[in-house]
């Protein structure tokens, strides 16, 4: 018996991969977080299976569910939205089952950083620009460790996603402003992938009204960085006829 920790992918139920598609439809028990993951993806499950949605359930209910599914030997599809391994709430859950002796996998899924930078039309890495993707969030609930506060990462002006943070941009884009500068682009991404996606562009001085006018409280990507507008930037060496390749 397994528990297979399932990355949805970030909306669009056609960005599922091959093996989740298949783990969702042949899992007879599947757990999923109802307020994320497209009902559609969970309509690959087999009308035999118990389908349930974890978003009212605690963390030992769930954790229940799988002890009780691995006593009956049946696999456990645990499905949840973009990648596991990115503020996926997962780690809690996998140390539970190392605990209980029950094994575990996780199958990765398309983050919502990337499908918002592919609704923008962007690469996040430019040649000489910005080599470097920092994932990171500000902080609510949750705090962050003293060395990962917005002021110290921003110093490296390096292209910034902040996941679970657009309800706070008030009060952290200010703390981005004296290392990228006030104008820095900055785009907001609403429900990358899916059909209500929502685009908000701005700099780190209006973005926070433009998405108040808006009326954008939830589930959105938000990208700092020049690589956002940046057209005066090198070509890759990859293309250049002196490059030489191992094979």
């Amino acid at each position: 018996m397994t528990v297979y920790i399932i990355g949805a992918g970030p909306g669009d139920p056609k960005l599922l991969t091959l093996r989740a598609a298949e783990l969702i439809e042949r899992c007879p028990l599947v757990l999923y977080t109802g307020s994320l993951v497209p009902r559609e993806a969970i309509a690959l499950a087999s009308p035999s299976a118990t389908v349930r949605d974890s978003s009212d359930m605690t963390l030992e209910a769930i954790v229940q569910l799988m002890a009780e599914a691995d006593a009956r030997g049946e696999d456990v599809a645990r499905v949840h939205t973009g990648d596991p391994s990115i503020f996926g709430s997962t780690a809690e859950q996998m140390r539970r089952l190392r605990a209980l002796g029950i094994r575990y996998e996780i199958i990765p899924g398309v983050s919502s950083f990337t499908a918002a930078a592919a609704a923008l039309g962007k690469e996040l890495t430019l040649p000489e620009l910005s080599q470097t993707v920092i994932l990171s969030r500000a902080e609510g609930r949750t705090p962050m460790p003293e060395r990962e506060r917005l002021a110290s990462l921003a110093e490296h002006r390096a292209t910034l996603c902040l996941f679970l943070s657009i309800t706070l941009l008030k009060r952290v884009l200010p703390e981005l402003i004296p290392a990228y500068g006030a104008e820095c682009p900055v785009a907001v991404v609403h429900k990358a992938s899916c059909p209500d996606q929502r685009i908000v562009l701005g700099t780190l001085s209006d973005i926070a009204d433009r998405v108040k006018e808006a009326g954008i409280h939830s589930q959105s990507m938000v990208i700092v960085g020049e690589v956002l507008t940046a057209e005066d930037f090198a070509d890759s060496r990859l293309y250049d006829p002196s490059f030489t390749h191992r094979f």
